[in-house]
């Protein structure tokens, strides 16, 4: 227990080697591993760490381990971003990172490159996650040269030498686009994320609208995809550019969580709507949705930081992690990770 009126976090490494019988400096030695100690006295002084509750300090912890027990993630905090959903996984990944006695430095996308290289050159963090990757992202070069394991939450157009761990996005938009022909619609369009999106070639994006359009092609449904800003004008806006375009559309695909209320009400009710979204915005949004493909941020926010520590650790680790879309609908059923028709 803590020396006489001192509570544990405010006990020192003085405290520590008076009850141990040793220097100080034999104290640090052993916490630093800088220079060979006895393994009595050595077992002496942990126990003595352990009896009187004492935690080194972040700097004395990362002399032990050669760590810093710190990992930044790289948030995307910019214009098309969905805010609770980024939250969701922010969350997850601090929880996680805890789990693994580390913290979590935040760090903004508009450092890029320099930003990586900047706390790749230094002791402030033992590893990397980084968000919202584009398709010829500018930090992939770095994140390739970096002293420091890393993981990317999304993936380039080449993401060969890299960890990267996503939902299958181009499988999500398949499946909503089959499920649209298995309710026998023949006329079905995508109204995906906004065009700043689109312009930053932001691959998440790029692979939902691929999927949907391969899938229509390949069911031979007449399909179209087209961006959708975030604003009940830009919603409004969007549908009724697409249904005057198209007036036959019958079955809608909504990747824009942050529109999907907005487009829902501007379209007529017979209209099927399918959205690719986290399940809280399925089970709440109305109008009701026809279905949805659910984005398991909580999952990616986990599997990232697993992955993370598995490098830290030497261990090996798979370049790409897929995860499967999983389906909700009415009840909020799934069949093997398949969207089907009620």
């Amino acid at each position: 227990m803590p020396p006489q009126g001192k509570r544990a976090d405010m006990v020192t490494i003085s405290d520590v080697a008076r009850h141990a019988g040793v220097a100080v400096s034999t104290v640090s030695y052993v916490l630093s591993g800088k220079r060979a100690i006895s393994a009595t006295t050595r077992q002496r002084v942990l126990a003595s760490i352990g009896e009187l509750g004492y935690h080194p300090h972040a700097g004395a912890r990362a002399l032990a381990s050669r760590r810093a027990n710190v990992i930044a993630m790289v948030l995307p905090l910019r214009t098309g971003m969905h805010l609770p959903v980024l939250m969701q996984l922010v969350t997850a990944v601090v929880t996680t990172a805890r789990q693994a006695d580390h913290d979590v430095l935040l760090m903004t996308a508009d450092e890029g490159p320099a930003g990586l290289r900047r706390i790749a050159a230094s002791a402030m963090v033992d590893g990397v996650l980084v968000m919202d990757v584009e398709m010829s992202d500018a930090r992939v070069p770095v994140l390739r040269e970096l002293g420091r394991p890393s993981v990317l939450i999304g993936f380039p157009a080449d993401p060969t030498g890299l960890t990267c761990v996503d939902l299958d996005f181009h499988l999500a938009g398949a499946r909503c686009a089959e499920h649209l022909a298995q309710l026998g619609h023949t006329r079905i369009a995508l109204l995906g994320a906004p065009p700043v999106v689109y312009q930053r070639d932001t691959g998440f994006a790029h692979r939902t609208r691929a999927g949907f359009l391969d899938a229509a092609r390949r069911l031979r449904v007449a399909a179209t995809a087209r961006p959708c800003g975030e604003s009940p004008d830009d919603a409004r806006a969007a549908v009724k550019q697409l249904l005057d375009d198209d007036p036959g559309v019958t079955g809608v695909v909504v990747h824009n969580e942050a529109a999907l209320a907005h487009i829902a009400a501007a379209l007529p009710d017979a209209v099927s709507v399918v959205a690719i979204c986290p399940d809280q915005v399925a089970v709440s949004a109305w109008p009701p949705l026809t279905a949805a493909v659910l984005i398991p941020a909580e999952e990616l926010g986990r599997q990232a930081v697993s992955l993370l520590m598995r490098k830290l650790d030497g261990q090996p680790v798979p370049e790409s992690t897929l995860l499967g879309p999983k389906a909700w609908f009415g009840a909020g059923a799934s069949v093997d990770g398949r969207v089907t028709g009620s």
